[in-house]
């Protein structure tokens, strides 16, 4: 009986990284292999896992129903989520939710090259699941964290330095991106001052 394969693990990370991973990438020549996005910060992804506000919903498909979902993350920056015939209950979702709404989504990230040679960067949800401001909240302080964690490796094993810890997919990050490592930083240092100000605002 063939083994199942695992899962891989679902990356959390925020908006502003996630649109910047353009680069794609798989590990072997099977053609059922992952297909991973390469993060700015130095780590693989075949499936993220994003909370924030679905502000719009609509279906721009045109023989059959496609719909796009548009989620903004605490720094107001927005992911894009398509799902059609083949991710029934997401695009179910997408088609019964009225924005603004907060979701959870986990799902695989998918790279196009648009008309004119730019390349966006989506997600395929494998699921969609409203959620309340508590889960928001700790989904992103959790990837506040996660982030952090990626942004300090990304510094101990930069190939710039001469007493880096080598790790290949952050050779591969400063190779494909020679990213400004520090605009993450900041992503987390926003969203985190963003939730201050949501929690105080009631008190006030």
């Amino acid at each position: 009986m063939a083994a199942t394969p695992t899962r891989e693990v679902a990356r959390r990370v925020f908006a502003g990284e996630f649109n910047d991973a353009t680069y794609t990438f798989k590990e072997s020549d099977d053609d059922r292999a992952p297909v991973y996005v390469l993060l700015p910060t130095g780590e693989r992804a075949n499936r993220v896992f994003v909370v924030g506000t679905l502000t719009e919903t609509e279906d721009v498909g045109e023989d059959s129903e496609y719909w796009q979902g548009r989620i903004v993350d605490p720094n107001g920056d927005t992911y894009f989520a398509y799902a059609g015939q083949y991710q029934p209950d997401a695009a179910s979702m997408l088609r019964e939710l009225e924005p603004p709404a907060y979701v959870s989504i986990v799902g695989k990230p998918r790279t196009y090259e648009t008309d004119d040679g730019e390349v966006n960067v989506s997600i395929r949800p494998e699921s969609i699941t409203p959620v309340d401001e508590t889960t928001r909240n700790r989904w992103v302080v959790e990837t506040a964290e996660r982030t952090l964690e990626r942004v300090q490796h990304y510094g101990e094993a930069d190939p710039t330095q001469d007493d880096y810890a080598a790790d290949e997919y952050v050779q591969m990050a400063h190779d494909e991106y020679e990213p400004a490592v520090e605009n993450y930083r900041r992503l987390v240092v926003e969203a985190l001052e963003s939730l201050e100000e949501e929690t105080a605002e009631p008190e006030a």
